[in-house]
């Protein structure tokens, strides 16, 4: 009942720019928190950012100066602009949900660990 679709992946040389988008689709009415996660080969996936709802920010130290999370105006999407780009950049970049409230039938339902499908960032040096 709930969907992230995420876009704006590619090849990038070091130094470029990046920008991601998810959408979440459904019923929803409000998400408490949206972020984006990567992984690179041979790695678990790492934290890169999160935004709340009252868009409180975090960043993983690797990113900070560099990457920017932000919500749409309509709240069901994320985006994150990635600036100055490094190889080590490079990995599998996955939307995620937490908090998210929509309705299923007539009932008000919350989801948590909400991923989309992950798009490819790859950074050249």
């Amino acid at each position: 009942q709930v969907t992230l679709v995420e876009s704006g992946g590619g090849l990038v040389q070091a130094g470029g720019s990046l920008r991601l988008s998810c959408a979440a689709a459904g019923r929803i009415f409000s998400i408490d928190a949206m972020g984006w996660y990567r992984q690179a080969p041979g790695k678990q996936r790492e934290l890169v950012a999160v935004i709340t709802i009252g868009r409180s920010t975090n960043y993983a130290d690797s990113v900070k100066g560099r990457f920017t999370i932000s919500r749409g105006g309509g709240k069901n999407t994320v985006y994150l602009q990635m600036n100055s780009l490094k190889p080590e950049d490079t990995g599998v970049y996955y939307c995620n949900a937490n908090g998210v409230k929509y309705y299923n039938g007539d009932s008000a339902m919350t989801l948590n660990g909400s991923w989309g499908q992950g798009t490819q960032v790859t950074v050249s040096s």
